[in-house]
């Protein structure tokens, strides 16, 4: 996020704005646990996350300052994980009315660390989007009630009727009282020339072979590096800092949530571990959006307890 010009906001926005970047600080990671939960996607989660507080930022002149920030930019996210939701509702429809490739096989991430709760973050996935918002705000992010009902701009009385029939479901789901399984989000489609074209890139990438890197991208591609830029990539120094970072780095073509990605590794004490991932979107043989999650840390965790096996289409 773009910090304020030099001329700089001052009086009451200065003091609104350095609230806001230390509040964020230490919810960050919290927003994103809850938004990846609710999206089933920790790329998705980050992305809502990232338009949630940009929205945050341009609303700061008109916040009440004697009001808590973190439920604010909690009803913020929820809101537009909610909007997220939707539009997917519709995209879901449209893809499913179109004939869809053979399925092409990649191989899944596999970071370390421990697995938490994987088959209760699975099933909850199978609840409606207003009882999963209760049942991970008060059972997974051990909120009262009271916050619950705040964060979702409901009632206590309403959030204590979705909690239940979300606990019931989730209840008889594990005991496998509901045969079928629960709904998954379905991945971004790639098909066999966009998981050429990603291999390639990696190939490349790993080779340091920076103009080819270069051919393989749109004249116009569109970057995002979360949290740090959004333009052309004409207009950053985008490999120029790769080629430049302080320790070798390579990738590898991999799944997160089955959607198949760029997985981004460091050397780290004579063994490689996963550092981050990059998301590209594909048009007419070439790349035309990277979004680059690199200095979002607190995903690859994430992406160890929300894995799932690979789906392509």
């Amino acid at each position: 996020m773009d910090a304020p010009s030099a001329a700089g906001p001052t009086g009451l926005f200065e003091a609104r704005y350095v609230a806001f970047l230390e509040t964020v600080a230490s919810l960050r990671p919290r927003l994103h646990r809850y938004c990846s939960r609710m999206t089933g996607s920790v790329l998705d989660g980050e992305d809502v996350v990232q338009d949630a507080l940009f929205d945050a930022y341009r609303k700061l002149d008109t916040y009440d300052g004697e009001r808590p920030l973190t439920p604010w930019l909690f009803r913020i996210a929820h809101n537009r994980c909610i909007d997220f939701l939707r539009r997917r509702g519709v995209r879901e429809q449209a893809e499913a009315e179109a004939a869809a490739p053979e399925p092409v096989a990649v191989a899944p991430v596999d970071p370390p660390g421990p697995v938490l709760g994987r088959a209760v973050e699975h099933l909850v996935l199978a609840l409606p989007p207003r009882e999963r918002a209760c049942v991970l705000l008060k059972d997974v992010l051990d909120y009262s009630l009271e916050e619950a009902a705040e964060l979702t701009s409901s009632t206590v009385g309403a959030v204590k009727a979705a909690l239940s029939r979300g606990r019931a479901k989730l209840a008889a789901l594990s005991e496998g009282a509901i045969s079928s399984s629960p709904p998954e989000p379905p991945p971004r489609p790639r098909t066999a020339d966009e998981l050429r074209l990603l291999q390639l890139y990696v190939e490349r990438f790993n080779r340091h072979d920076w103009d080819g890197l270069r051919e393989l991208i749109a004249a116009d591609v569109h970057l995002r590096v979360i949290d740090r830029f959004t333009g052309r990539v004409a207009d950053s120094p985008y490999f120029e800092r790769y080629r430049t970072w302080p320790v070798p780095l390579r990738m590898a073509v991999t799944a997160v949530d089955g959607e198949p990605v760029v997985l981004i590794e460091r050397r780290e004490n004579d063994a490689w571990v996963p550092h981050g991932f990059i998301r590209f979107d594909v048009s007419a043989d070439r790349i035309a959006a990277i979004s680059d999650y690199m200095h979002c840390p607190w995903i690859v965790p994430a992406a160890a307890s929300l894995s799932r096996a690979p789906t392509t289409a």
